[in-house]
């Protein structure tokens, strides 16, 4: 077995106040598999119960991805990954995108993030993404939808007839577009990137960590751990996935991309 195998799927490391939480899968563009999920989700579980921590950032390893998505070659192989835990599967994807905690998360985007790369950057407070970054949600064009988040949260966080027009057309948007519709708060150098992030999450840290915990559950309308507003989308999404995954198109969309083909959808 390699050395490269035996790696942890998810680093954790301390700087001062902050958690910063890395998915480490880079020779697979760090996409989730129950591996990331677990280390990611309970690296939130930690960051939330320890008084120290008062911000966490969540990065990806390599210059290449920030997160690819689900692992479709883990799931080809019959391989699960969400966890089998109820409570650890209701943490959502990758372990984050429904598991709210009240210490600030801030997604240092290094590279690609697309369908569930960018539903986890979504999920997060603040973003600071690398200059040769891109975020899009390209489940349509797969004959899926984006289920982690995405199909709701791209809608409330861009202009509504911008995110209509990414979620429809599947097509992605670059770093510095990004930057300009306000769906991320800064764009560093690649180099630089962490350090970007970091600066960031300390000028967060300097504060009262209670009163900036308080300020974040304000926000989100976060009561125990949970955000009531998201609960009745959740459900929607839940419900619509789980009828669109018994269509044909479902089967056709992931199978023309590994035959590289153009689709052919039949509305069924």
């Amino acid at each position: 077995m390699t050395e490269l195998s035996t790696a942890p799927a998810v680093l954790v490391e301390r700087r001062g106040n902050v958690m910063i939480v890395t998915l480490n899968r880079p020779e697979a563009r760090n996409a989730i598999n129950e591996a990331v999920w677990l280390g990611a989700g309970e690296a939130m579980a930690e960051a939330e119960r320890d008084v120290e921590v008062r911000a966490v950032i969540v990065t990806g390893a390599g210059d290449q991805s920030f997160c690819a998505g689900a692992d479709l070659k883990a799931l080809s192989r019959g391989e699960r990954i969400a966890p089998a835990d109820p409570e650890k599967v209701a943490w959502g994807f990758a372990g984050i995108v429904a598991h709210p905690i009240s210490k600030p998360l801030i997604a240092a985007v290094n590279g690609t993030a697309l369908g569930g790369g960018t539903e986890i950057a979504l999920a997060c407070d603040l973003v600071v993404a690398a200059d040769t970054a891109s975020f899009g949600l390209p489940e349509v064009k797969r004959g899926i939808l984006a289920g982690a988040g995405g199909a709701f949260r791209l809608v409330q966080q861009l202009p509504r007839k911008i995110a209509m027009e990414m979620l429809l057309t599947g097509d992605p948007i670059d770093a510095a577009r990004a930057l300009d519709l306000g769906l991320i708060n800064a764009v560093a150098p690649r180099a630089t990137l962490l350090d970007a992030a970091l600066e960031l999450a300390e000028r967060v840290a300097v504060n009262a960590p209670l009163s900036v915990q308080a300020s974040k559950r304000i926000a989100l309308g976060m009561v125990d751990g949970k955000v009531a507003s998201d609960e009745t989308a959740w459900a929607q999404t839940r419900k619509e996935s789980g009828a669109l995954m018994r269509s044909e198109d479902a089967r056709e969309g992931p199978r023309a991309f590994a035959e590289k083909r153009a689709p052919v959808w039949k509305g069924r």
